[in-house]
């Protein structure tokens, strides 16, 4: 990623050095605030290096909804990273001080809302049928943990420090709220599907604040711009995950990534 952000938005890269004091893909692998902006700055290279096709409509998983938004006009792509610097830190600072995690629970079985219940988790990722992610404190995952492995459920823990997409994030949200008030959003060319309400951005400040702590709905999301017309879904950041989760929830739209170029039919 790091690569293709000095190629092809080198200008993105040295704001991001500016803003965070540091290079954001330097100790990538530690987590922490400088994953946002990295993630960040990296979708918006590769939509550059694919020549920034815009389809008829967009949508962004979590992070992603900035960049989405920028794609289709409505945000600066500078104020775009300010933003994803500001999440990535506030994030990182109420997971500081409200330790929890995610795990991601592969495998349908009517045990998951109640067990996540049982443990004071919520359903922080819908990603796909047969994908979902559970968030909330340590204690509450580890006994879920145990419970769905138990009802046959593969379950994968995620290296976050924080419980993401869940009420714990309020107060980051609130923060984050004030952030947005500065910053100035334009009507998008095409509709710009948010993840966690499935719908096109009505209020992009009250909405990106609302993700932090609301579940990502993407399997919701992706079908509901099938019925909006959608047939195509392509995939511009780097990587080939969302493709894969489309496939999974759509059986007769394609898929493919412009980073791994094959298409994929469910």
């Amino acid at each position: 990623m790091a690569a293709v952000v000095a190629t092809q938005r080198p200008d993105l890269l040295s704001l991001a050095r500016r803003e965070l004091g540091a290079d954001p893909f330097e100790g990538l692998g530690e987590g922490g605030g400088s994953v946002q902006p990295a993630i960040y700055c990296a979708s918006l290279a590769c939509w550059e290096r694919a020549g920034r096709p815009r389809g008829a409509m967009i949508a962004g998983h979590s992070l992603g909804e900035l960049a989405a938004l920028v794609a289709a006009g409505a945000l600066d792509d500078r104020e775009g990273l300010r933003l994803a610097v500001a999440r990535g830190r506030l994030m990182e600072e109420e997971a500081a001080a409200s330790p929890g995690g995610m795990i991601a629970v592969l495998g349908e079985s009517d045990a998951t809302p109640a067990i996540a219940r049982r443990f004071a988790l919520t359903v922080a990722n819908d990603n796909a049928p047969g994908q979902v992610v559970l968030s909330g404190p340590a204690a509450g995952l580890e006994g879920a943990r145990r419970e769905l492995r138990a009802a046959g459920l593969k379950v994968i823990r995620l290296r976050v420090a924080g419980a993401f997409h869940s009420p714990a994030m309020a107060r980051a949200a609130v923060r984050f709220r004030a952030v947005l008030v500065t910053v100035s959003f334009r009507r998008p060319a095409v509709p710009v599907f948010s993840s966690t309400m499935s719908a096109p951005f009505a209020e992009p400040r009250a909405d990106l604040a609302a993700a932090l702590t609301g579940p990502v709905r993407w399997r919701q999301t992706v079908t509901r711009m099938y019925a909006a017309g959608a047939r195509e879904f392509v995939e511009v950041g780097p990587g080939d995950i969302l493709t894969g989760l489309v496939g999974r929830t759509l059986a007769d739209a394609a898929a493919h990534s412009l980073a791994v170029p094959e298409v994929l039919h469910a």
